[in-house]
């Protein structure tokens, strides 16, 4: 693929996702999480020019900490990324302030270190960002589910139980439902 299309993948890529970061979005039981993250990861290997063929050492060094920031970005994101139960027993997400903080923060990182690949002389191209945006949405999708399996009712608890906080998430202690605030108070 050309750069061009590249950075209109990487683009449709964030778009996406910052849309879907910022809506509450319903988490199902969908085991195709890794779907995105690796397709990315192929388009990423089958670009030429992933690592520096010049500075091939100081380049692999730079790209694998951009995987690791891509990595923590990615666990930071879905930690921050408040979860709650429906009454219908749905299990629902949204992005947070925090998440918004650690997105910024992974982006400072990310372009600190394009800075100093940039100043020692290394060429970095769209297959190095493919790759820690594919890194980047594993680990999210990854923790994201682990966190989400957390908060399955146990068996033998209602739809309504939230094993995270103990007993029923949306109902009394004698099983009649409560009202419960806004969704951002839901965790």
């Amino acid at each position: 693929m050309s750069g061009v299309v590249n950075v209109l993948v990487i683009g449709a890529v964030i778009a996406v996702v910052v849309f879907r970061q910022c809506s509450a979005q319903r988490i199902t039981d969908d085991r195709r999480w890794w779907v995105l993250p690796g397709i990315l990861l192929v388009l990423s290997l089958r670009e030429p020019g992933l690592v520096d063929p010049r500075h091939v050492a100081l380049s692999a060094a730079v790209l694998g900490a951009e995987m690791v920031v891509g990595l923590v970005t990615g666990a930071g994101w879905a930690w921050t990324t408040r979860l709650w139960r429906e009454a219908d027993g749905s299990l629902w997400s949204k992005g947070t302030r925090a998440t918004a903080f650690v997105w910024t923060g992974g982006l400072a990182l990310r372009a600190a270190l394009y800075g100093a690949a940039a100043l020692m002389g290394i060429h970095q191209g769209t297959a190095a960002l493919l790759a820690a945006l594919a890194a980047m949405l594993v680990a999210r999708g990854g923790a994201l589910m682990w966190r989400a399996g957390q908060m399955r009712p146990a068996s033998g608890d209602s739809v309504r139980g939230d094993s995270m906080h103990g007993g029923s998430a949306y109902g009394g202690s004698d099983g009649r439902a409560m009202s419960r605030p806004a969704w951002k108070d839901r965790v």
